[in-house]
């Protein structure tokens, strides 16, 4: 019979979840870590719930850093951030080669399990590189800039150090509607992340303002260069994908 782990879509979770499995004894071909929700149950299977332990989380945290790399924990924070459910079995699987071959296996691309975490890091790098070029804001009451995204996967923490850099004297925060979070970055100070309630959530829309007349002037530009003749609506969908336009101006 098989285990299967189930876990919060936390990376402190996926994490303590690993702990449990890894110490279960149950041999790894018998068992499986899955992220919640599980959708669909299977047969002759026992599901083991995992809440997150801090004091689990340290040691799985010091363990990589000391026994593999801080860059093969950079690889597995970016994994956890990915919308698969598979994600917490692929760092496992993982890290089980990671704690017997060290430093090295982040060199090892040939052992599918390797090749598996850098498929999905690079998925949620490029996420994370298209939201820093698509986000756009709009003012609020109180000289806050605004904006709202819905990523396939949390890329809030990548893309935030980009626009500290870029307007680090401005109050903004960026709204990830899919999980109700946000990044605040008051003026001139460090930026955070923090949950939303639906009171918060909802309080937030009602107080942006729609009327900024820089949108028309943007919409205006992006009209105005736009050449006619040249327009090719398959070139401009590999460019910046329809998925990524709900909350970008110039589509609207």
């Amino acid at each position: 019979m098989t285990t299967i782990f189930t876990c919060e879509d936390t990376l402190e979770s996926i994490l303590t979840c690993i702990y449990d499995a890894w110490g279960s004894g149950l041999g790894q071909q018998n068992l499986r870590l899955l992220v919640e929700p599980v959708v669909e149950l299977e047969l002759f299977c026992e599901y083991r719930h995992v809440d997150a332990d801090s004091d689990k989380v340290n040691k799985v945290i010091s363990s990589i850093q000391k026994k593999i790399s801080t860059y093969a924990y950079q690889m597995i924070y970016r994994c956890a951030m990915s919308p698969s459910p598979q994600k917490a079995d692929i760092i496992y699987r993982f890290l089980l080669y990671g704690f017997h071959y060290g430093r090295s296996i982040t060199d090892m691309i040939q052992i599918p399990a390797v090749t598996a975490i850098f498929e999905v890091n690079r998925a949620v790098g490029n996420e994370a590189h298209y939201f820093r070029e698509f986000v756009r804001f709009l003012s609020m009451k109180g000289n806050v800039l605004v904006s709202h995204i819905e990523p396939k996967s949390n890329v809030l923490t990548f893309i935030a150090p980009h626009f500290q850099d870029r307007m680090p004297s401005e109050n903004w925060m960026i709204i990830d509607d899919n999980r109700k979070s946000a990044v605040i970055h008051p003026s001139d100070q460090d930026y955070y992340l923090t949950a939303l309630t639906d009171d918060e959530f909802i309080r937030l829309h009602d107080l942006e303002d729609t009327s900024d007349p820089f949108i028309g002037l943007w919409k205006e530009f992006f009209d105005t260069i736009a050449i006619t003749a040249r327009k090719n609506t398959r070139c401009q969908r590999n460019l910046i994908p329809i998925w990524y336009r709900k909350h970008t101006p110039e589509f609207q």
